[in-house]
């Protein structure tokens, strides 16, 4: 107890606007970490490789070097090498993301440019898919990360385009089956299991599968799900649980805009003047076929 009171004491001892910048940026750089690793593997590396420098640290302070434990001093700072070797060779995908996205000239935009884009992308290819009557299932990840779906899919991480969506569900296609998975402005996997719900009626409308799938996964997670009928192309949108069903360009463009808000970075929208929201009640489609 009294090390880790000489500890904070000694803390103390600086300037406290040098702290909290300090504290500030070490954070943000956590933040911005997790924020990114979110549903994939290397979140929990991160976090494993965290904790271990977290406790190394305090036991190098508060224990080594108080009883002046020099070899193990030496051992640990060798060890230290060692789990940030092992570190870069686990963090190599993500590594990869990164270099990759800041060579992209998309890496200037904001975040909410960016998803305003990839949303037109998505309207576009919902419009023509539902022209066609080809069946889909889009998942629209927001803040509750997917990770677990997506690991169960064909992992794509491809740029979201119109004419890559159509082509994924395009039937006969070895993709087309199942769902796919939005992550930010990427396609992270095709042909993801999803949960089903239990079997039910809309209006005296029996649900298919892929209806059922996106009650399903809204029940579990806060993600946005689009679905196109394969029998009559109707549009279809789940949020929370709840399916909304016969929606038109317009009210998908309207429920895809206020999803856009959740998956913004807190940190942007600090910076985003307040707006006003649109007070309308939701729009409820109706339950024809």
């Amino acid at each position: 107890m009294e090390m880790l009171v000489d500890y904070f004491s000694r803390v103390g001892t600086y300037d406290w606007w040098v702290v909290a910048i300090e504290l500030f940026f070490i954070g943000f750089v956590v933040y911005w970490a997790v924020d990114f690793l979110e549903g994939t593997r290397g979140e929990r590396l991160f976090r494993g490789v965290i904790f271990i420098l977290l406790t190394g640290v305090l036991i190098l302070n508060l224990v080594v070097e108080r009883f002046a434990f020099e070899r193990l001093a030496y051992l640990y700072k060798g060890f230290l090498i060692f789990v940030l070797v092992i570190a870069v060779a686990g963090f190599q995908p993500e590594i990869r993301r990164v270099l990759i996205r800041l060579g992209q000239p998309s890496f200037l935009l904001s975040a909410t440019q960016q998803l305003a884009k990839t949303i037109e992308q998505i309207i576009e290819a919902v419009v023509q898919l539902a022209e066609r009557r080809t069946g889909a299932i889009i998942v629209i990840e927001k803040r509750v990360a997917l990770g677990e779906f997506v690991e169960t899919g064909v992992k794509m991480d491809a740029a979201v385009t119109s004419e890559l969506v159509r082509t994924i569900f395009e039937p006969g296609t070895a993709l087309h089956d199942m769902a796919v998975i939005i992550q930010g402005d990427r396609i992270a996997a095709a042909k993801v299991q999803l949960p089903l719900a239990e079997a039910g009626s809309i209006g005296g409308v029996e649900l298919g599968s892929r209806h059922r799938a996106a009650i399903g996964i809204t029940r579990g997670s806060d993600a946005t799900v689009i679905v196109v009928s394969e029998e009559t192309g109707i549009i279809s949108i789940a949020q929370n649980g709840v399916l909304i069903r016969n929606i038109d360009k317009s009210q998908l463009r309207k429920h895809l805009t206020e999803t856009i808000d959740d998956m913004v970075p807190v940190v942007e929208r600090l910076w985003r003047f307040p707006r006003k929201k649109d007070s309308a009640m939701p729009i409820q489609g109706s339950d024809k076929t």
